[in-house]
């Protein structure tokens, strides 16, 4: 979670810190630490990184489909930063089966990640942003959420359960100096993706009308532009970052 005091330099510490890190290579390094990390000193090794780079940092552990975990994560977060400004849900996991054979865990599982956690975490943290009547929320869906995907009847439910959510959201803060957007990025260049063999990668990049897999910095540019002053009037949207694979 990253917070900036001064609201005008939104974008320009974000590129600033996407080009420090060494773009997309280094981002996706970051990401990959963070994905893998199972003790408290892993998550200690990547905060020592960030802040070598002159950014502080500040890492807290939470089940986001809990609610009791995140009202304790908002805390810690907020008497670390005093304030929280920016947003992003982007916690998701995937348990994919054919819907007959999909359990009710599996459904269950997916939902309280990725939609409640959105919800919990919106809920743990817009009442700080409407006191200040400023606050930019960025929720991460997915080109599954638009277009729906065999074999991921739960994951597709949760993702456009948040695109729902969002222009709920939005309507409902926009008079308080709030924006809500999401974005719905497609086939994006990461472990899990770069894992699957050649032959499936040319059925996928044949969907792709660009022919090619999106970038990390690609995406994390989109949330940055969306929590700038450049993204002032955008609220409601969903920004689909997919290579023409949904139009």
């Amino acid at each position: 979670m990253v917070n900036y005091q001064n609201k005008k330099e939104h974008a320009q510490k974000v590129s600033k810190l996407i080009d420090q890190i060494g773009m997309a290579d280094e981002l996706e390094k970051l990401k990959t630490r963070i994905e893998r990390m199972d003790s408290k000193a892993h998550a200690k090794e990547l905060s020592d990184r960030i802040e070598s780079i002159g950014k502080h940092s500040f890492m807290c552990q939470a089940d986001v489909g809990d609610l009791e975990q995140v009202n304790r994560m908002r805390d810690l977060v907020v008497k670390q930063f005093g304030k929280v400004d920016i947003l992003v849900n982007n916690a998701g996991i995937v348990r994919d089966k054919s819907f007959v054979k999909m359990t009710h865990d599996m459904w269950n599982e997916v939902l309280s990640v990725n939609l409640d956690g959105t919800f919990f975490c919106t809920k743990a943290f817009i009442e700080g942003m409407v006191e200040r009547k400023y606050g930019r929320i960025v929720n991460i869906s997915s080109v599954i959420g638009r277009m729906g995907n065999f074999g991921q009847a739960n994951y597709t439910a949760s993702k456009a359960g948040i695109i729902g959510l969002t222009k709920a959201l939005a309507k409902e803060f926009a008079g308080k100096g709030i924006t809500v957007n999401a974005v719905a990025p497609g086939f994006i260049e990461t472990d899990m993706v770069k894992g699957v063999s050649g032959e499936v990668m040319e059925k996928i990049l044949a969907q792709i009308p660009l022919r090619r897999l999106g970038r990390a910095s690609e995406v994390a540019g989109t949330v940055a532009y969306l929590a700038s002053r450049d993204g002032d009037y955008i609220t409601g949207q969903v920004i689909d970052i997919n290579g023409g694979l949904y139009i």
